[in-house]
């Protein structure tokens, strides 16, 4: 293969990557220290739409991990510039949290049970049987299906919750129409993250922890992807994907040199 260019800009994904059920990888410090120190453009991503950015940022502060509202991108952001790109000032029948009404009211969307043009469903620890009927019954008469993303489920201290994936699995069974995803693995959403710093995908790099989702987004958006076996995939789970990340690394500690 030809040498490819030097990395100027950086995606990462948060949890599993620098953080794990609420305590920070270690390493992850000072990753994110030395990225800011080198003035290089960086994101940090979440799949997950429960939070705002500003959400993050606390809460990654009271970490020790100091990223600045601008450097988190979420699937509920992602959304939002989607929307606003396809249909400006839209409306939409919303099953989330504030991370993602937010996201939608910063775009001027109007949050509806009225006729709405989308039913857009996020991340939330709170689905209700009403919202869901209401959901259905908005798609049969004509409204759009879009889902934040994919993710069938999600980590608790208790196990696994269903997660985005699942749910909007169980509207498709009930409408027979399948959402437009916009969180990983959709390059969409790391096109837009690019954009959003002014990075260009030949000069960029993705660190996850999952194959399935970080991995294959940074791929598919053309960017060298970084695996860390802190999280989800293991070892032997690489060799069963019929693509390879660039590099597998231990952890985030492994990849502080490369900034």
């Amino acid at each position: 293969m030809p040498d490819r260019k030097p990395i100027e800009s950086w995606l990462t994904d948060m949890d599993g990557v620098l953080i794990h059920e609420g305590v920070p990888i270690p390493g992850a410090d000072a990753f994110v220290k030395k990225l800011r120190e080198s003035g290089r453009p960086f994101l940090v991503l979440t799949n997950n739409s429960i939070y705002t950015a500003r959400d993050l940022h606390a809460r990654l502060n009271r970490m020790g991990l100091e990223v600045p509202v601008e450097n988190i991108w979420t699937s509920a952001l992602a959304t939002a510039q989607f929307l606003n790109d396809q249909r400006p000032g839209g409306s939409a029948y919303v099953i989330g949290e504030a991370g993602l009404t937010t996201a939608l009211h910063d775009i001027g969307y109007i949050l509806t049970d009225h006729e709405p043009d989308f039913v857009i469903l996020g991340e939330t620890r709170t689905y209700s049987f009403e919202a869901l009927t209401k959901a259905v019954r908005l798609i049969n008469d004509g409204a759009r299906f879009i889902a934040t993303n994919p993710d069938n489920v999600g980590p608790s201290t208790e196990g696994d919750l269903p997660a985005t994936g699942s749910v909007a699995a169980l509207i498709t069974a009930a409408t027979r129409k399948k959402p437009y995803f916009v969180g990983k693995p959709n390059p969409l959403m790391m096109r837009a993250g690019l954009n959003a710093i002014g990075a260009h995908s030949e000069t960029s790099a993705m660190i996850g922890d999952r194959m399935d989702t970080d991995v294959l987004a940074g791929l598919e958006a053309g960017m060298r992807t970084f695996l860390v076996l802190s999280g989800v995939t293991q070892p032997a789970d690489v060799d069963r994907y019929p693509f390879r990340p660039s590099r597998v690394v231990d952890s985030i500690a492994d990849l502080v040199d490369l900034v």
